[in-house]
């Protein structure tokens, strides 16, 4: 028997977990219900189309280039999602897709260049939504506290221009401050990990019954790969805006 298979019946019962956080936001008034059914409704929508879509990939005889489509779209609207998120962030778009390619190169070729996993579309597509998807948030936060650092710490930055220091310099402890408080988050779940919770993808392959000794290194690698990916991610981001902040005269741009 597939244990993962949990059939229609199985997927039903647990939508009545969705009814207990209704009665909830009902019972304590948190006018949620609309928005508790249209996120578990689009869920499952989403959800279903992408498992028909990745019927396209994951078969050993499917072509590559299937997967490296599915990779370009996903690049793309990763970006878009970044923009529609930071849309004040200067040249966003462009910087947000270069750093999720540059941060896809590194953590896929280290995984499949030391043959780590195999080079099929089984791997390549998860593999790379977790790249994507991990870097996300990160992205969009390094975004937004460089941009608004460059408004409320103008006068500093422009002192220590004043000073003589070069663009970089000056911009620098700010720049690390932010890419710190980017990667903090996911150092701090790294570390909890296996302590306070079981991770998903560990979860997942237990429930469908792989030795859990199994399960333990393929969760390790995945967690190795997400913290490679949102620092690649973000340092390339943080870099990228950083010159767009400052003419080649060296100059803080003002915007208003």
């Amino acid at each position: 028997m597939n244990r993962a298979d949990i059939g229609l019946l199985g997927l039903a019962a647990s939508s009545i977990l969705i009814a207990v956080a209704l009665a909830i936001s009902m019972w304590r008034r948190l006018g949620l219900e609309r928005s508790l059914l249209w996120s578990a409704l689009r869920a499952l929508v989403q959800l279903l189309i992408v498992g028909a879509a990745l019927q396209l990939v994951v078969d050993d005889d499917d072509p590559l280039i299937f997967s490296a489509i599915w990779l370009v779209v996903m690049h793309v609207f990763a970006a878009y999602t970044t923009w529609r998120r930071a849309r004040d962030v200067p040249s966003v778009f462009p910087l947000s897709l270069a750093a999720y390619s540059a941060s896809a190169a590194v953590t896929l070729g280290v995984l499949f260049g030391f043959g780590v996993y195999e080079l099929e579309g089984r791997t390549i597509v998860p593999l790379a939504g977790i790249v994507v998807g991990n870097s996300l948030s990160a992205t969009v936060l390094v975004s937004r506290r460089l941009f608004d650092a460059a408004t409320e710490r103008r006068e500093e930055i422009e002192g220590r221009l004043a000073l003589g220091l070069s663009a970089r310099d000056a911009f620098q402890p700010i720049l690390r401050e932010s890419l710190r408080t980017a990667l903090i988050p996911q150092i701090e779940s790294t570390k909890a990990v296996g302590i306070i919770a079981l991770p998903g993808a560990m979860v997942g392959l237990i429930l469908a019954g792989v030795d859990p000794a199994d399960a333990v290194r393929v969760q390790v690698s995945v967690m190795y790969l997400v913290l490679g990916s949102v620092a690649t991610t973000t340092a390339v981001m943080s870099v990228g805006i950083s010159r767009q902040l400052f003419t080649p005269a060296q100059q803080l741009i003002r915007r208003s």
